[in-house]
């Protein structure tokens, strides 16, 4: 149902693939370099690039979005570079943590603070429980050429013609002091869909038939998804919509769709048909590569735990049950350790898996499509009185108007669901967290470790199950048994879902600010809301103290700054960042505070090997290995190995957390995702990458000489030393990927404020 080609290839007319060794034979003259310029994604972003370099991209956007786990940090960091007012559209929502079940008053808090702000500096206010984020932004914003850039890696709305980025808050806050968004023009690999979606089989099907083909590989990684073919026809924009936003499941930088009518009908409904226009590729266009994929033959799937990319059609799971859960019981006791005992084998029953929850919601599954078909799969009958329950959260407030105007919510709730307000929470576990040792079945994005809300370090581990409305709905009205929603009759599904856009929610709540600001009115900062602490600038020399070391295959964002309920207190710099690694590394705040307090007396005038003794053993053994070290001008500081972090989230939390308690590097193998080493950079820490196996341990030492100069010049060959608990000394290569002369300048200075403090002075 997936195809991978090896190799670029030509679209002829947009529908007719060419491998790049045919092309002579397919009368194809155009060169690679000149056929690239016929793609979609070419025309728009160099429609926004500032650069004059179409390789060398400077991106400006058309509008922002944030969500209210990352908003106040971006708006801090703003503020304290010198922001005056929101130059661009801004948009503020409160979809994440909604409820105010931790933490006493902090959540609202910060919700009062987005208001305060979107009036003192223009910004657009979404109060809480009125949309998700993707969903505001498709109906409000989304736009044909546009470009949009959202604090949340789910930030896509290729189906509508935009293009759209998820990175971390610095990257937002360049926006805000109208700076750019510096990138290498990416790849480009054209998602190909031919043929049509059988019945019963929806968007979350094709979506994670596509990650499951990609993912591993990094087929699409930081390349831009451009998706043509006679096969877009086949499918709504609403279904679109449902698969363009999984894309950030495929670690891919942005994606794109070819326009059609549907979707100008869609932007028409939203209010918004002057924003339509035809986008399809030029005659001849070039990709980096292809995916092709054949609608007719994608079954419904289900992700196992713990990634979207575990993936497997669903009579492939019943047809291997034993065997495949046994896998993901193996992982469970990996990730677990030995406080948890966490089982799925013991939820087959006469020969299939019974399930314990389901959940319809967010950005992907409370779509307007999704849920009518959810509804009409449950019709008249019953999730039962058992164990199984089912939550469905429609993802806006006028989604939820008109699944009640036409009697599908009644559908919902007469089955036995429970339908909820707009919310994010049971996609990163701050909702509907099932029981311990129990499995739930979601149309949400992500299942990785602790997305549902569990928490392995204290013997509580549950899981989740990707799937698509459609098929949990089949399940749910099998009392938690699985099943395909192929197994109802094709008359269940009738993908005609008619739809009308009530603007009212928006226009009685929603506070549209933008162009109105209020200098003079005051931000009402709560107490749990800190400032930034401040950072000092990168020395001449580093030490750096290896204070966690995590090989396994992929770290994500979750496990290096756990989602949840301490997001609470992402609006306090050092207070979330007591949790970093917590459920990965429980001892890593430790170490790394320690390493920070000794720095911080260096900062005040002490010698290194003074604020800490072991440190002056440290530079005798570098002395007696013959490498110059100065205790007196190394700056001192905190590391994380890990063999490739970042996949996931783009909060920035996840670097900013180990930079405000002595974090100054990372070294990796590769990055996951380019949005986490952007937020590392952005906090003014070093990118290091390295080839095999490290060879240092936690506790041992890597001394960097020179890395000032170092980023003034190549990044390929950096020496390095690592000093071990022995006194043994033994030189080690390090790397940097390219950085951008911007980049270099904000770890120098320590952190992007530092940084445009500079650049204001």
């Amino acid at each position: 149902m997936v195809k991978l080609y090896e190799g670029g290839v030509y679209l002829r007319g947009g529908m007719k693939l060419v491998r790049e060794s045919d092309a002579a034979a397919a009368g194809i003259a155009a060169t690679p370099e000149e056929a690239r310029r016929g793609t979609i994604a070419w025309s728009i972003l160099q429609a926004h690039n500032t650069s004059g370099d179409p390789e060398a991209l400077k991106i400006r956007f058309d509008a922002m979005a944030s969500h209210d786990i990352t908003f106040v940090g971006i708006i801090q960091t703003a503020r304290a570079s010198g922001m005056t007012e929101f130059p661009l559209p801004y948009v503020l929502t409160n979809c994440h943590n909604s409820l105010c079940a931790v933490g006493g008053t902090i959540n609202e808090d910060d919700h009062v603070f987005g208001l305060s702000a979107a009036k003192k500096y223009g910004g657009i206010f979404v109060p809480p429980h009125i949309a998700v984020i993707h969903s505001f932004m498709r109906e409000n914003f989304a736009g044909c050429g546009k470009m949009i850039i959202g604090s949340d890696s789910h930030t896509r709305y290729g189906a509508l013609g935009t293009m759209a980025v998820g990175e971390g808050g610095g990257e937002l806050a360049k926006q805000l002091l109208q700076d750019t968004y510096d990138v290498a023009y990416p790849g480009v690999v054209a998602i190909y869909l031919k043929g049509a979606p059988r019945p019963g089989v929806g968007p979350h099907d094709v979506a994670l038939a596509i990650v499951r083909a990609v993912f591993a590989k990094g087929y699409v990684k930081n390349k831009v998804m451009e998706f043509v073919g006679p096969g877009i026809a086949s499918m709504t924009t609403d279904y679109r919509n449902g698969v363009d936003v999984m894309t950030t499941e495929t670690t891919c930088l942005s994606s794109i769709w070819a326009t059609d009518e549907d979707t100008r009908a869609f932007l028409s409904e939203h209010g918004r048909g002057d924003e339509y226009r035809k986008l399809a590729p030029a005659d001849v266009a070039y990709y980096d590569g292809c995916v092709e994929v054949d609608l007719s033959e994608v079954k419904p799937m289900i992700a196992l735990p713990f990634h979207p990319s575990n993936a497997f059609t669903i009579d492939e799971l019943n047809e291997n049950l034993e065997d495949i859960l046994r896998e993901v019981e193996v992982e469970a006791a990996r990730i677990g350790g030995k406080k948890v005992n966490f089982s799925l084998l013991d939820k087959v029953v006469d020969g299939k898996l019974h399930v314990q929850q389901g959940v319809i919601a967010g950005c992907s599954g409370g779509n307007y499509d999704s849920v009518v078909q959810a509804a009409r799969a449950l019709k008249g009958a019953h999730i039962g009185c058992g164990e199984f329950s089912l939550s469905v959260y429609p993802t806006s407030q006028p989604v939820a108007l008109e699944l009640t105007r036409r009697g599908y919510i009644y559908d919902l709730m007469e089955a036995g669901a429970i339908v909820r307000t707009a919310f994010c929470g049971p996609c990163f576990g701050a909702g509907d967290t099932p029981a311990n040792n129990g499995l739930s079945i979601r149309h949400t994005t992500r299942n990785f470790p602790n997305r549902e809300g569990s928490k392995p370090g204290n013997g509580q581990l549950s899981a989740v199950a990707l799937m698509d409305a459609r098929s949990i709905a089949a399940t749910a009205a099998a009392g938690g048994v699985l099943t395909p929603a192929t197994d109802l009759p094709d008359e269940t599904w009738d993908e005609k879902c008619e739809y009308h856009f009530d603007s009212a929610p928006y226009k009685k709540r929603v506070y549209w600010g933008f162009g109105k600001e209020d200098l003079d009115s005051a931000l009402v900062e709560g107490p749990n809301i800190k400032p930034w602490p401040a950072m000092e600038p990168l020395a001449q020399d580093i030490l750096l103290k290896v204070c966690s070391k995590i090989m396994d295959p992929v770290t994500t964002t979750d496990e290096l700054i756990p989602s949840g309920e301490t997001s609470s207190y992402r609006s306090n710099p050092l207070g979330l960042a007591e949790f970093t690694l917590s459920r990965r590394d429980p001892e890593y705040v430790g170490r790394s505070k320690a390493v920070d307090a000794v720095e911080k007396r260096r900062v005040a005038g002490e010698d290194l090997a003074e604020a800490d003794p072991a440190l002056a053993g440290v530079f005798d053994a570098l002395a007696a290995a013959g490498v110059e070290a100065d205790s007196k001008a190394t700056e001192y500081g905190s590391m994380v190995y890990a063999v490739k972090p970042g996949d996931g989230s783009a909060r920035e939390q996840a670097a900013s957390c180990q930079r405000v308690i002595g974090g100054l590097a990372n070294i990796v193998s590769e990055y996951a995702t380019k949005r986490y080493r952007s937020n590392v950079m952005n906090w003014g820490m070093l990118p290091f990458q390295m080839e095999g196996e490290p060879n240092f341990e936690v506790g041992d030492y890597v001394f960097v000489p020179g890395i000032r100069a170092v980023l003034d010049g190549e990044l390929a060959d950096i020496a390095a030393w690592v000093v071990r608990a022995d006194g043994s000394v033994e030189q080690v290569k390090l790397a940097i990927a390219d950085m951008t002369p911007e980049e270099r300048a904000i770890v120098k200075a320590g952190c992007l404020i530092n940084y445009n403090r500079q650049k204001n002075a």
